[in-house]
């Protein structure tokens, strides 16, 4: 029986390419998280629902150029996307970057929100 995100996939058409388990890469997690954008997006998702409408994130940049940080995060085995209608759903593939990488994604996550908390440095 395929799962509802399998049944999605099938019925729309639209195919999202992602990466196995065994394909995702340290360096380019790395890389994608890097970005202070692309790291608000996967805080929002680690905080929020198991999956998020691209349009349900307010980032301080255009829609083609939230659309290529989605693509980039996609790409590095970061989240999983996928369509409910003509919705672009996103969620955090925390399991398979846990087996992949274990304790960085938690990592990485409690260092963006230790940032996020303590004042800039005093000029």
């Amino acid at each position: 029986m395929p799962t509802s995100e399998q049944t999605v996939a099938v019925t729309s058409g639209r195919r999202l390419a992602h990466p196995s388990v065994a394909e995702i890469r340290l360096e380019t997690v790395l890389h994608a998280l890097a970005d202070p954008v692309r790291l608000t997006i996967v805080r929002e998702l680690a905080d929020g629902h198991a999956d998020m409408a691209c349009i349900a994130f307010d980032l301080p940049v255009s829609k083609s150029t939230t659309t290529h940080h989605f693509k980039v995060l996609r790409e590095a085995g970061v989240i999983r996307q996928h369509y409910e209608g003509t919705s672009r759903m996103s969620r955090l593939r925390e399991d398979d970057l846990e087996a992949r990488f274990p304790g960085l994604l938690a990592a990485v996550l409690e260092g963006a929100r230790r940032s996020a908390r303590s004042p800039g440095p005093a000029a």
